[in-house]
């Protein structure tokens, strides 16, 4: 579990993230994703994201595109691009997520599919 150097946790139907630094220009998080348990199938107007594996392995899908993911590699996403992440492991699945554009809140979340039934 990670220890309480963090700005906010927030839970979610696949895992939780938390918020480790969060600047004008740039936002840092740490997300958990269940095993079996996939983020929706989104993309983002204003931001875009590198993910860096720290534990665990699964699948990510970038503009349908499917590949292995694992602990060590980074992956990045371009603003715009259509894109989610699947934990196909029995242990939990753990990537930083370093956001960077004009914008980072949540309402940036433009869902295409989604398990949860979230629009």
């Amino acid at each position: 579990m990670i220890k309480s150097n963090y700005i906010e946790k927030e839970d979610r139907p696949w895992g939780c993230f938390y918020v480790i630094h969060d600047e004008n220009n740039y936002k840092l998080k740490r997300i958990e994703v269940n095993p079996d348990q996939k983020l929706s199938y989104q993309y983002h107007e204003k931001r875009s994201e590198a993910w860096t594996v720290v534990s665990g392995n699964g699948e990510v899908t970038i503009n349908e595109k499917v590949s292995k993911i694992h602990s060590g590699q980074t992956i990045t996403i371009p603003k715009l691009s259509k894109h989610r992440i699947h934990n196909t492991s029995e242990d939990i699945l753990i990537f930083i997520e370093v956001q960077t554009g004009e914008y980072f809140g949540e309402d940036d979340i433009v869902r295409i599919k989604d398990k949860y039934n979230r629009s």
